[in-house]
């Protein structure tokens, strides 16, 4: 199956399967605490492959276990019914244990800033950030907020490639993080993001309250944020030289390529949504 294919296969399976599992509501969403754990173990695998090409980097098992202790925590929140702010605190037990590791385990320190400033990255961007999405499972309304974000995610990065390949052929460039984006791509991106947002104010209007301007502006915001993830994410493998971070999601390289849109748009939308319907 080509590219397309297996592109057309992951949305068209991969994002109902996605809604069902979050629908899927036992013990507190506890099977999607799961690949919520699992998606951030990966992807912080694969970033610190990714930084290794450029920096030395501390032990493989310190960086990984650092970086999904907030996510592993915040999944125990969430399915114990605890205060959020442990999530907060594992953060800081892990940077507290990559900066002692480093203090106590190394002989030779003209290597030190790489190694810190490398954990501390995996830890924020593939541990921290992700811990957003199992927040949102604690929200009332956890599955009628999460299906949304996971729509308006999807058909910003799935209508934004498609209008890319139809009319983005002559407005490729003006991103230099990644050339083949187009402009017809974004406008995609922006239209994906805020039909869903009407879509969840038309289905569930009890969750998303008020004018449909908040989720038109919700919806603006969420692709601006998805998009700017994915650029984050092609602006990191530029710098490494590498084309993906990995091959085990067909159509879409790996676990961090899929999940890139995500880590950067869940807080944003977290606080989005906190501010308009809570």
């Amino acid at each position: 199956m080509n590219k397309v294919g297996q592109r057309l296969c992951v949305f068209f399976f991969g994002l109902p399967l996605a809604i069902a599992l979050v629908w899927f509501n036992s013990f507190h969403h506890i099977a999607f605490h799961a690949v919520i754990f699992a998606a951030s173990a990966l992807g912080s695998g694969e970033l610190y492959n990714l930084l290794r090409h450029k920096m030395p980097v501390q032990p493989r098992p310190l960086a990984i276990i650092a970086a999904v202790l907030p996510a592993f925590v915040a999944a125990v929140c969430a399915v114990l019914e605890l205060p959020s702010v442990y999530i907060t605190y594992a953060l800081i037990v892990s940077i507290l244990a990559v900066m002692a590791y480093e203090v106590l385990a190394v002989s030779s320190f003209e290597d030190s800033v790489f190694h810190l400033a490398s954990s501390v990255f995996v830890i924020l961007y593939t541990g921290f950030l992700v811990t957003f999405v199992s927040r949102m499972t604690m929200l009332s309304a956890s599955r009628e907020f999460i299906a949304i974000f996971i729509l308006m995610v999807s058909m910003c990065d799935s209508v934004a490639w498609f209008f890319g390949v139809l009319f983005g052929k002559n407005n490729k460039g003006f991103i230099k993080a990644s050339p083949n984006k187009s402009v017809a791509g974004f406008i995609g991106g922006f239209a994906g993001s805020i039909l869903s947002g009407i879509i969840g104010w038309l289905v569930l209007p009890e969750v998303f309250t008020g004018s449909i301007v908040k989720v038109i502006c919700l919806g603006i915001v969420m692709a601006f944020a998805s998009i700017v993830g994915d650029l984050a994410e092609s602006v990191l493998k530029r710098s490494a030289g590498i084309k993906d971070s990995g091959t085990i999601v067909p159509g879409r390289g790996g676990v961090l390529d899929s999940i890139d849109s995500i880590i950067f748009a869940a807080p944003i939308y977290y606080f989005g949504i906190s501010v308009l319907f809570l």
